[in-house]
């Protein structure tokens, strides 16, 4: 797969000048004049471009006709999490990316103890850039919130199928690979786990309890174990 580079404007055959992270990112990398790159916006498609020219603040692409290549899940998974802290957010939505979750909502919940503002989400987003151009998605993972529980309960665009994993459930105790598939939306608390008024609330709401096996999984292991199974 040639290097992968995303643009926010708008992409047709012809000439662009590619400026800022992204120009900065190809002009110290090890290609050269004449090879060829890949260019992505995001909304599912990519661009064949060759390299004209590279300065030092800006670089020159000679972009071809754009085509339709869709690297998603075969379900729509949306992941509603309650970030853990430090390096281990980032971790968790460069690997929610690669296994092809559609959206990531980021949960307030009574343990919650990482509370992002805008520029931590804004922070994520670049996270899931990076993580599509190394996988090779052409849609972004889009994030949003912070969402309060009660507000993620009921929240009108999750798929119907609705899972919040807790480790002291019984239903469902063969686990994720027992659930018929299709589009799901899935829970995971912070740690300490949501209270049992949140899942007394999303049983309310009509979520299904799930549990991951024995052993109290970590915020982004449990997100990950889901996604993957789900997806």
């Amino acid at each position: 797969m040639a290097d992968r580079f995303h643009v926010t404007s708008e992409l047709t055959p012809g000439l662009l000048t590619l400026r800022g992270p992204e120009a900065h990112h190809l002009s110290v990398s090890r290609i050269r004049v004449g090879e060829s790159v890949t260019l992505f916006r995001g909304d599912g498609w990519e661009y064949p471009a060759t390299v004209v020219e590279i300065s030092r603040r800006d670089v020159t692409l000679d972009v071809t006709e754009g085509r339709l290549h869709s690297r998603e899940a075969a379900h729509r998974v949306v992941a509603c999490v309650a970030l853990p802290k430090g390096d281990r957010a980032q971790f968790l939505v460069e690997k929610l990316t690669e296994l092809g979750v559609a959206e990531l909502i980021v949960l307030e919940t009574v343990r919650t103890v990482v509370h992002p503002g805008e520029a931590k989400v804004e922070k994520l987003q670049r996270y899931v850039i990076e993580a599509s151009k190394q996988c090779g998605r052409n849609t972004l993972m889009s994030v949003r919130g912070p969402l309060r529980w009660e507000q993620a309960l009921v929240e009108p665009t999750l798929p119907e199928s609705r899972l919040i994993a807790h480790p002291d459930t019984i239903a469902h105790s063969g686990g994720p690979t027992s659930l018929p598939s299709g589009a799901f939306a899935f829970a995971v608390g912070p740690e300490g786990g949501f209270t049992d008024a949140e899942v007394q609330a999303a049983q309310a709401a009509g979520w299904l309890p799930i549990g991951l096996g024995p052993r109290i999984l970590r915020i982004e292991t449990a997100a990950l174990v889901l996604a993957a199974h789900l997806g």
